[in-house]
């Protein structure tokens, strides 16, 4: 939201420190010429730097809890090892965000790596998600094969919308810097196709979302993520008129992508809980 991406030139580092600069006396005089070759916009700017920082603390925080996460599933080795498992896989998962940051980073933002970036980090969500589900002590639902069939198909329409979402919110952000992040009202108009197949394609996913909450809605145990379904999908087209028609404000674009990710949760985790009892 804040074009805070390469706020912090280098990785692990920020400017060559562990601890950011806050002030530009702090970097060498040729600190520009340095990062040159990789930094879009080499003038410093604090605000930037700590918010890429305090983004790459939380990584760190994330991995510390994935470690004492790793460290409580050995308790489940004997009874469901698959917790162990998917435990360690995602601690590695993790590792590899980390490491795809940094190329990331060194890419300059660019879409394909940025990309793999976000589909990375929903997949640390999914088996977080699994890991939940699989220590929980829910029933599993009873639903048709027609109905789990529309559920994974959900799924990936929803997937394949996230990648398309994120490829439009890169051509954004090259629009915004060849104007200075100024003239807002000019980069709806800049974008190419991918943006509106993204939003034609918003349609479908919207239409099959319905569908899952009306039968949803049916069942009991599916009631409550049905209302979930239905308020995230609402305010996701909210969203996109916001974006489309209001020249983008900035703060919509992380909550769209927010709502994105938990629509796609949610659709996920009752997979999860029909996946043991499923008749045709």
């Amino acid at each position: 939201m804040t074009q805070s991406g390469m706020g912090c030139p280098d990785w692990p580092k920020c400017f060559g420190n562990w601890i950011p600069p806050v002030s530009v006396t702090q970097l060498p005089l040729n600190y520009k010429e340095l990062y040159a070759f990789k930094y879009v916009d080499t003038s410093f700017n604090p605000y930037h730097t700590w918010i890429e920082y305090i983004n790459r603390l939380l990584g760190a925080l994330l991995g510390l809890f994935l470690v004492i996460q790793f460290l409580w599933s050995l308790r489940f080795w004997k009874t469901d090892k698959k917790i162990v498992w998917l435990c360690v896989a995602n601690l590695l998962l993790t590792g590899f965000q980390g490491w795809l940051g940094s190329k990331v980073v060194e890419a300059n933002l660019e879409v394909f790596k940025v990309t793999t970036h976000m589909l990375v980090a929903l997949l640390i969500a999914a088996l977080s998600v699994t890991v939940v589900y699989r220590t929980s002590n829910h029933e599993n639902v009873v639903i048709s094969k027609k109905l789990r069939y529309l559920t994974w198909l959900a799924i990936l329409l929803m997937i394949i919308q996230i990648i398309l979402g994120t490829q439009v919110r890169e051509q954004v952000d090259h629009i915004a810097l060849s104007l200075h992040f100024e003239q807002r009202n000019l980069w709806i108009s800049r974008l190419g196709n991918v943006f509106y197949i993204h939003r034609s394609f918003s349609v479908l996913v919207a239409l099959i979302c319905f569908y899952l909450f009306i039968q949803y809605r049916r069942i009991q145990g599916l009631s409550k993520s049905a209302w979930q379904i239905l308020a995230c999908v609402a305010v996701l087209i909210c969203l996109g008129f916001t974006m489309a028609y209001f020249n983008i404000p900035a703060i919509a674009q992380p909550l769209h992508l927010l709502f994105s990710s938990m629509l796609i949760i949610i659709v996920y985790y009752n997979s999860l809980r029909t996946r043991a009892t499923v008749i045709s």
